[in-house]
């Protein structure tokens, strides 16, 4: 299925290099004199917001703008951690909403859990939840997640103060339709499992929340790889 299907993982170009698209440094670009928690969280918080947007969920574009300045302004230098709440609806269906939940840095136990179901079990169209974690969660809280009727993501605060597909090296990353996967399929006489993988747990195909079977276009276009196209099957 030439176009040509490379062998290279996108979770190769990682973060070592610690430039943007921009061209700007990601350690220099975020250097102030405030306090590291509000830092922290604006970082985190602002990362989250656009990786809702590249999910198709509608997001202001103040919040994508807003300076560390202006968070400071609007949430102080100790947040309330229920203030930094996200939920946003999908673009395709506003019904549809997704709930993002900064959690405290306590241990978080199935009695911390289930008093989080407990809050949001009236909440009218929510399809998705994601908790931000300060401390570990143990494995039994992890088991309790599945209680809830929607699929619920946990990211470290820690791997959302860059985004890694702000990075120089980011290939291109497009996730195909159903529509668009069978055609690709049926081009090439292939089966989705006869393309090259993609781990779900991946950090890419966590930003972009992708499923299983789901099947991502990738194109490179920097040195030394040159400029081509590899599809990948998340597994």
């Amino acid at each position: 299925m030439d176009e040509k299907m490379g062998e290279e993982s996108c979770c190769g170009n990682g973060i070592g290099d610690s430039w943007f698209k921009d061209g700007t440094h990601c350690i220099a670009n975020t250097v102030d004199n405030g306090g590291i928690e509000s830092k922290r969280f604006y970082l985190a918080r602002t990362t989250v917001f656009e990786m809702l947007r590249d999910r198709d969920y509608l997001v202001p574009e103040a919040e994508l703008s807003r300076s560390l300045s202006e968070f400071r302004a609007v949430f102080g230098e100790k947040q309330d951690l229920d203030l930094l709440r996200i939920c946003v609806p999908l673009r395709s269906n506003p019904k549809k909403k997704i709930l993002v939940v900064f959690m405290g840095t306590e241990p978080i136990t199935v009695k911390s859990i289930r008093a989080l179901h407990s809050q949001i079990a009236n909440n009218v169209g929510l399809h998705g939840m994601i908790l931000v974690l300060q401390s570990k969660m143990n494995h039994f809280a992890q088991k309790e997640l599945a209680t809830f009727p929607f699929t619920v993501e946990t990211f470290p605060i820690g791997d959302l103060l860059v985004n890694i597909t702000k990075h120089i090296q980011q290939p291109k990353i497009e996730i195909l339709t159903k529509e668009e996967k069978e055609q690709l399929l049926k081009k090439h006489v292939l089966e989705d499992k006869q393309l090259p993988y993609l781990q779900e747990k991946d950090s890419f195909a966590r930003y972009y929340g992708l499923k299983k079977k789901q099947v991502v276009k990738i194109t490179y276009s920097k040195d030394p790889v040159g400029s081509f196209v590899t599809y990948r099957c998340i597994i």
